[in-house]
Protein backbone atom coordinates (compact mmCIF):
# COMPACT_ATOMS: atom_id res chain seq x y z
CA UNK A 1 0.00 0.00 0.00
CA UNK A 2 1.35 3.40 -1.09
CA UNK A 3 2.88 5.65 1.73
CA UNK A 4 -0.53 7.60 3.59
CA UNK A 5 -0.95 11.23 3.54
CA UNK A 6 -2.83 11.06 7.04
CA UNK A 7 -2.79 7.65 9.13
CA UNK A 8 -2.99 6.25 12.57
CA UNK A 9 -1.59 6.56 15.51
CA UNK A 10 -2.74 3.89 18.36
CA UNK A 11 -1.00 5.16 21.97
CA UNK A 12 -0.38 2.01 23.24
CA UNK A 13 -1.81 1.16 26.53
CA UNK A 14 0.85 1.20 28.79
CA UNK A 15 1.83 4.64 26.89
CA UNK A 16 -1.54 6.27 27.95
CA UNK A 17 -1.64 9.38 30.04
CA UNK A 18 2.01 9.65 29.21
CA UNK A 19 1.90 12.44 26.52
CA UNK A 20 2.83 16.41 26.73
CA UNK A 21 -0.15 17.59 27.75
CA UNK A 22 0.23 15.56 31.17
CA UNK A 23 3.90 16.28 32.15
CA UNK A 24 3.43 20.32 31.33
CA UNK A 25 1.99 22.35 33.13
CA UNK A 26 -0.97 24.15 31.72
CA UNK A 27 0.19 27.84 30.73
CA UNK A 28 3.59 25.49 29.34
CA UNK A 29 1.35 23.37 27.23
CA UNK A 30 -1.37 26.22 26.10
CA UNK A 31 1.80 28.10 25.05
CA UNK A 32 2.73 25.00 22.80
CA UNK A 33 -0.40 24.71 21.24
CA UNK A 34 -0.69 28.17 20.36
CA UNK A 35 2.55 28.42 18.77
CA UNK A 36 1.91 25.32 17.05
CA UNK A 37 -1.75 26.90 15.79
CA UNK A 38 0.53 30.47 14.85
CA UNK A 39 3.10 28.78 12.73
CA UNK A 40 0.72 26.66 10.71
CA UNK A 41 -1.49 29.57 10.12
CA UNK A 42 -4.15 27.93 11.66
CA UNK A 43 -5.19 25.52 9.35
CA UNK A 44 -4.67 21.80 9.09
CA UNK A 45 -0.91 20.57 8.18
CA UNK A 46 -2.16 17.51 6.84
CA UNK A 47 -5.45 18.58 4.66
CA UNK A 48 -5.31 21.93 5.33
CA UNK A 49 -8.73 22.33 6.57
CA UNK A 50 -10.14 24.06 9.76
CA UNK A 51 -12.69 23.20 12.47
CA UNK A 52 -15.90 24.63 13.37
CA UNK A 53 -15.54 25.22 17.01
CA UNK A 54 -11.66 25.66 16.67
CA UNK A 55 -9.35 25.74 13.57
CA UNK A 56 -6.75 23.36 14.49
CA UNK A 57 -5.51 21.27 17.53
CA UNK A 58 -2.17 20.51 18.79
CA UNK A 59 -0.94 16.83 18.21
CA UNK A 60 1.91 14.93 19.60
CA UNK A 61 4.10 13.06 16.36
CA UNK A 62 6.02 9.77 18.21
CA UNK A 63 8.32 7.44 17.63
CA UNK A 64 8.29 3.89 18.86
CA UNK A 65 11.45 2.25 18.67
CA UNK A 66 10.46 -1.40 19.07
CA UNK A 67 14.12 -2.58 19.54
CA UNK A 68 14.95 -0.15 22.95
CA UNK A 69 11.33 0.24 23.98
CA UNK A 70 11.52 4.09 23.84
CA UNK A 71 8.43 6.31 23.22
CA UNK A 72 9.92 9.54 21.74
CA UNK A 73 8.43 12.77 20.74
CA UNK A 74 9.53 13.72 17.40
CA UNK A 75 7.44 16.82 17.24
CA UNK A 76 3.95 18.70 17.67
CA UNK A 77 1.79 19.67 14.44
CA UNK A 78 -1.33 21.28 13.65
CA UNK A 79 -4.59 19.39 12.95
CA UNK A 80 -7.93 20.04 12.39
CA UNK A 81 -10.31 18.36 14.53
CA UNK A 82 -11.34 15.68 11.86
CA UNK A 83 -7.14 14.67 11.02
CA UNK A 84 -6.91 14.60 14.74
CA UNK A 85 -9.89 12.33 15.03
CA UNK A 86 -7.92 9.45 12.55
CA UNK A 87 -4.63 10.06 14.38
CA UNK A 88 -7.15 8.71 17.74
CA UNK A 89 -9.10 6.39 15.85
CA UNK A 90 -9.22 4.23 18.86
CA UNK A 91 -11.32 7.64 20.80
CA UNK A 92 -13.21 8.11 17.51
CA UNK A 93 -14.97 4.98 17.95
CA UNK A 94 -16.08 5.15 21.47
CA UNK A 95 -17.12 8.56 20.72
CA UNK A 96 -19.14 7.16 17.42
CA UNK A 97 -17.30 9.14 15.36
CA UNK A 98 -15.92 6.05 13.21
CA UNK A 99 -17.64 7.17 10.30
CA UNK A 100 -16.69 10.65 10.19
CA UNK A 101 -13.20 9.62 10.72
CA UNK A 102 -12.97 6.60 7.95
CA UNK A 103 -14.74 9.05 5.42
CA UNK A 104 -12.10 12.00 6.12
CA UNK A 105 -9.30 8.99 5.64
CA UNK A 106 -10.47 7.63 2.76
CA UNK A 107 -10.65 11.37 1.66
CA UNK A 108 -7.28 12.92 2.43
CA UNK A 109 -5.60 9.64 0.70
CA UNK A 110 -7.63 8.80 -1.98
CA UNK A 111 -8.28 5.54 -0.73
CA UNK A 112 -10.82 3.32 -1.09
CA UNK A 113 -12.77 2.13 2.33
CA UNK A 114 -11.33 -1.50 1.45
CA UNK A 115 -7.91 0.02 1.72
CA UNK A 116 -9.29 1.89 4.60
CA UNK A 117 -10.37 -1.19 6.60
CA UNK A 118 -7.09 -2.79 6.50
CA UNK A 119 -4.92 0.38 7.30
CA UNK A 120 -7.53 0.09 10.62
CA UNK A 121 -7.06 -3.54 10.87
CA UNK A 122 -2.97 -3.11 10.86
CA UNK A 123 -2.95 -0.39 13.28
CA UNK A 124 -4.65 -2.23 15.53
CA UNK A 125 -2.50 -5.27 15.34
CA UNK A 126 0.56 -2.93 15.71
CA UNK A 127 -1.30 -1.36 19.00
CA UNK A 128 -1.98 -4.79 20.02
CA UNK A 129 1.64 -5.72 19.99
CA UNK A 130 2.75 -3.15 21.40
CA UNK A 131 0.37 -2.35 24.65
CA UNK A 132 2.14 -5.75 25.38
CA UNK A 133 5.21 -3.63 26.65
CA UNK A 134 6.46 -0.87 28.69
CA UNK A 135 7.67 1.83 27.06
CA UNK A 136 10.37 4.35 28.28
CA UNK A 137 9.11 7.98 27.57
CA UNK A 138 11.48 10.72 25.72
CA UNK A 139 10.61 14.32 25.59
CA UNK A 140 13.78 15.71 25.05
CA UNK A 141 12.89 17.57 21.86
CA UNK A 142 10.68 19.97 24.47
CA UNK A 143 14.32 21.62 25.86
CA UNK A 144 14.19 23.35 22.41
CA UNK A 145 11.33 25.20 23.41
CA UNK A 146 12.78 26.25 26.36
CA UNK A 147 11.27 23.80 28.71
CA UNK A 148 13.70 22.25 31.29
CA UNK A 149 12.69 18.23 31.14
CA UNK A 150 14.32 17.71 34.45
CA UNK A 151 11.67 19.77 36.05
CA UNK A 152 9.01 17.69 34.22
CA UNK A 153 6.93 14.61 36.26
CA UNK A 154 8.56 11.83 34.52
Amino acid sequence: MKRLKLSIELIPKSCWYSNVRSIVTKQQWDALRKMVAAEADYVCEICGGKGKKHPVECHEIWHYDDEILVQKLLGLIALCPKCHSVKHFGLAEIMNKRDVAVKHLMKVNGITKTAVEKHIQDSFIEFSERSKKEWKLDVSILEKFGINIKDLNL
